[in-house]
């Protein structure tokens, strides 16, 4: 014998809502109608159903089941989300291990809180986790140790990883590669690899590590290397064509470098006779050589049409090709700059010219005076434009107007040197691409800064050091990814084509689109949802939590509940490419 409900069409069109009882009599099938429910609201009668199929009935909604706890989800989904996406498991080994999935949620830590490895093994260890990102990679428990073993398994891996990157974003006949030097300081004790900076009195300042970043030519990072901290910017260079040529395999590259990375020196050194082409910027001493050059003809910046780009040839570098672009913006920008300089200068003159006159006149108040001089005159490197007089009254000075005329004539002029042929990068495409460079910076910016934190560097060997900035860079690798693709609904220019259709030249400061400016205006996207940072969104998808849910009454039936995703949170994923329904669970087991 069964109960159920039944649904019976009638004569007036309607369904007739019965409870009944069935029971078998030999062969025949018997029905015997226990209530008619046709009158009660649908809702209590799908009520009754559940409660037949063995479902209870509570009193207050929130006895249906209990939380035993809840994690920040959404961000550690969005970012594996994206992993999965990149293939990222596959680039980081081909073969299943624990340092592997180790190292994978160690990269998407540091974009949703970077700590140290210790902090980190906490964060995703089940028993003090932050968020659902273990949990989603099935890691168990994490020791600290771990984390320092994955990183020398993560740096002996780092020259396949960095071909397979490169095999990805560094592709075409002519590949241009971004590359930029930076540093950053260590704290604690003293690594192999650190040495000491100076700071703006020329005495030894915090121990620091520099490092080169290679991105391809839109800004994607594909490498990186730590060098000592006493390196200079070009004595990286070699390293750097070594890597291009025998680990990457491309042979037709141009670098592109800022002018004192890729020095005459280092052109002639390593880029010449590695067969690369190259991109840099002259120094203000090779300018003034142009300008003094008769042949074929001297550089005339009153002759420099703003916002224009003219090209030229010059007898120390021949072969060269020489882009020449004023700046009007920022020629007026430093020539304020330098005025308010000189006054401030000029200020301290007057203060060291007024103690000098209280004190008692002979040789030894101008050698205090010539003392305070050199501690303070030059603290802001316009010295140079003074001539400065020495009497055992005091002393007296005078602005060097024939020098400032002189170096004001350079303002806003800059000069692109490339040895690439104009049939294969025209004047305007080589400026646009040495201006480029400003996506490396921008990596350096959230390698540095609060968003990926390569400083405080918490670990001390100088193997754990550079698998350390090698996880930071594969870290912004990610996030530049998920930056492209999240642009609709940051404050960033989701449009590029469109904001670079609105410059008539590449001298021109960066456009932005109309899309642009108008998130930027009412902080809102055209359907309406708010904007966010990079950041702040993160922090938004965090609250869509993961659930660790059981029965009343039943703790041994436990299961995984995923919060509704808001509208916002819904367009992100959409923006990712997940369905947050079935990718809520299982990010990365794919």
């Amino acid at each position: 014998m069964s109960i159920r409900i039944d649904e019976i069409p009638n004569q007036f069109g309607t369904k007739a809502v019965l409870l009944r009882k069935t029971w078998c009599e030999g062969r025949r099938v018997r029905h015997k109608t226990i209530a008619n429910l046709s009158g009660l609201d649908p809702a209590v009668v799908d009520g009754f159903r559940a409660v037949i199929r063995g479902g209870i009935v509570l009193d207050d909604p929130r006895k249906a089941f209990a939380i035993r706890r809840s994690l920040p989800h959404g961000h550690a989904a969005a970012v594996l989300g994206t992993m999965k996406r990149l293939g990222f498991r596959r680039i980081l080994g081909r073969r299943a291990e624990r340092s592997r999935d180790l190292a994978l949620a160690a990269v998407a830590a540091r974009i949703l809180s970077p700590a140290s490895k210790l902090a980190t093994a906490r964060a995703l260890d089940p028993e003090t986790a932050s968020t659902s990102l273990g949990s989603l990679l099935k890691l168990g428990p994490v020791a600290g140790n771990e984390m320092l073993d994955m990183l020398d398994w993560l740096l002996e891996r780092q020259p396949w990883i960095e071909k397979s990157l490169a095999n990805r974003h560094l592709k075409g006949g002519n590949t241009l590669i971004l590359y930029d030097v930076s540093s950053s300081y260590l704290e604690g004790r003293r690594c192999p690899l650190a040495a000491f900076g100076h700071n703006r009195d020329g005495k030894k300042g915090k121990m620091q590590i520099t490092y080169g970043l290679l991105c391809a030519a839109d800004g994607c990072p594909v490498a990186v290397e730590v060098f000592a901290g006493n390196a200079g910017d070009p004595s990286t260079v070699a390293s750097q064509v070594d890597k291009v040529r025998k680990r990457f395999g491309i042979d037709r590259v141009a670098l592109v470098g800022d002018r004192g990375m890729l020095t005459t020196a280092r052109i002639r050194g390593d880029l010449a006779p590695a067969g690369f082409d190259w991109i840099s910027a002259l120094r203000t001493g090779d300018i003034r050589k142009l300008l003094r050059s008769a042949a074929p003809v001297p550089l005339a910046p009153e002759a420099l049409v703003p916002d224009a780009v003219a090209e030229i040839t010059g007898p120390d570098f021949p072969g060269d090709r020489l882009m020449v672009c004023l700046n009007p913006r920022l020629r007026e920008e430093r020539r304020r700059k330098r005025e308010d300089l000189l006054k401030a200068t000029e200020e301290t003159l007057a203060a060291i010219a007024a103690a000098a006159a209280r004190r008692k006149p002979g040789p030894a108040n101008r050698d205090q005076a010539m003392k305070a001089i050199g501690r303070e005159a030059n603290r802001r490197k316009m010295e140079k434009h003074f001539e400065i007089a020495f009497t055992d009254d005091g002393i007296s000075w005078s602005r060097r107007e024939g020098r400032i005329a002189e170096e004001a004539r350079l303002d806003g002029v800059y000069v692109i040197r490339t040895s690439l042929e104009s049939a294969s990068l025209g004047p305007e495409a080589a400026v646009e691409a040495y201006k480029s460079l400003a996506a490396v910076e921008r990596a350096f910016l959230a390698m540095k800064t609060s968003r990926l934190r390569i400083r405080p560097v918490h670990v001390y060997s100088e193997d754990h050091v550079r698998a350390h900035v090698f996880l930071c860079m594969l870290a912004y690798h990610v996030e530049w990814h998920m930056r492209r693709r999240l642009a609709p609904i940051l404050f960033e220019d989701d449009d590029r084509e469109a904001a670079r259709a609105r410059r008539s030249s590449p001298v021109e400061p960066a456009k932005v689109s109309d899309s642009a400016k108008a998130k930027a205006d009412t902080r809102r996207t055209p359907d309406g949802l708010p904007v966010h940072s990079f950041t702040t969104l993160l922090s938004d998808l965090g609250t869509l939590t993961l659930n660790y849910a059981s029965l009343p009454g039943r703790s041994d039936s436990r299961f995984l509940l995923a919060s509704e995703p808001t509208e916002l949170q819904a367009k992100a994923f959409a923006l990712l490419g997940m369905d947050p329904d079935r990718d809520a669970y299982i990010s990365m087991t794919a």
